[in-house]
C-alpha cells in the first residue's frame, strides 16, 4: 500500500471539521494535515503542505470557497479541490466548477459515499450529487426553462454595466458614466460573473454581444 492520500479540511463550523477528520481518521488510506476555518487559513495550509485533497466548504465568512479553490488551484494544480457544502443553486455549482473543484457533493450524502468520491478525485475523476448532476445536464442541453445565464436574471444597473463592458469601458469610466463609486461598480461586476457563470470581463463582453445586448449601433453611439 502506498502513502495515505493527505487532506486538508476546510469548514468554518468546528463541529463539521471533527466530525469529518474523526471518521476519516479511522481509515488507514486517509491522513489528515490540517483543518481551516477561513479562505486565508486554507490556503496558507495548501502552500504548507501541498495536500493531495482539500475538502473545501463555499459558504464562509471573508474569502468565499469559490475564491479559495481558485487561489488553491493556482498555488498547487496538483491538489484536487472535493466541494462538500449544503447549497446545490446554480449561482454555486458553476462558478465552484469553473474555479477548478472536481467534485461538488452535498452534506446530506454518507460518509461512506463521501469516502467514494475521495478516492475517486485523488485519480482525477469527477462526482456530482445527483441533484448538482441534474442541474449540469439542463445547462449543457440548453432545454432549463431556468436558464441560469439569461441576462434577464441581471438587475437593471447590472445590465447597464454589462452593456458598458462590453463596449470596452473600464471600471473607472463606468463609475464616471454612472456616476457610482468604482467599488460599487467592481461589486455589479462580481455579480454579473457570477450569475451568467463567467470567468471574466472577456467572457462578459463576448456573452453580450452574442446574445444581443449590445448591438453594433449602440456600440458605434
Amino acid at each position: 500500500m502506498g502513502d495515505p492520500i493527505s487532506i486538508i479540511i476546510v469548514d468554518d463550523h468546528e463541529v463539521v471539521r471533527n466530525g469529518i477528520r474523526s471518521y476519516l481518521e479511522t481509515l488507514p488510506t486517509f491522513h489528515v494535515v490540517g483543518e481551516a476555518a477561513s479562505g486565508q487559513e486554507a490556503i496558507a495550509l495548501v502552500s504548507e503542505h501541498i495536500p493531495d485533497i482539500v475538502l473545501m466548504d463555499l459558504i464562509m465568512p471573508g474569502m468565499d470557497g469559490i475564491e479559495t479553490t481558485r487561489q488553491i488551484k493556482k498555488i498547487s494544480p496538483r491538489t484536487q479541490v472535493v466541494v462538500l457544502t449544503s447549497y446545490h443553486e446554480d449561482v454555486h455549482i458553476f462558478p465552484a466548477l469553473k474555479a477548478g473543484a472536481t467534485a461538488y457533493i452535498l452534506k446530506d450524502m454518507k460518509m461512506e459515499k463521501l469516502v467514494e468520491a475521495l478516492h475517486r478525485a485523488i485519480q482525477g475523476e469527477v462526482t456530482l450529487h445527483p441533484r448538482v448532476a441534474s442541474r449540469v445536464l439542463l445547462n449543457l442541453r440548453g432545454d432549463d426553462n431556468e436558464d441560469p445565464r439569461l441576462f434577464t436574471d441581471l438587475t437593471e444597473r447590472e445590465l447597464d454595466v454589462l452593456k458598458l463592458i462590453a463596449n470596452g469601458l473600464s471600471n473607472n469610466q463606468i463609475a464616471e458614466k454612472l456616476i457610482i463609486s468604482e467599488n460599487t461598480v467592481k461589486g455589479h461586476v462580481s455579480n454579473i460573473l457570477s450569475k451568467l457563470h463567467l470567468m471574466d470581463r472577456t467572457q462578459v463582453a463576448v456573452y453580450a454581444w452574442q446574445k444581443g445586448i449590445v448591438s453594433r449601433q449602440q456600440s458605434a453611439e
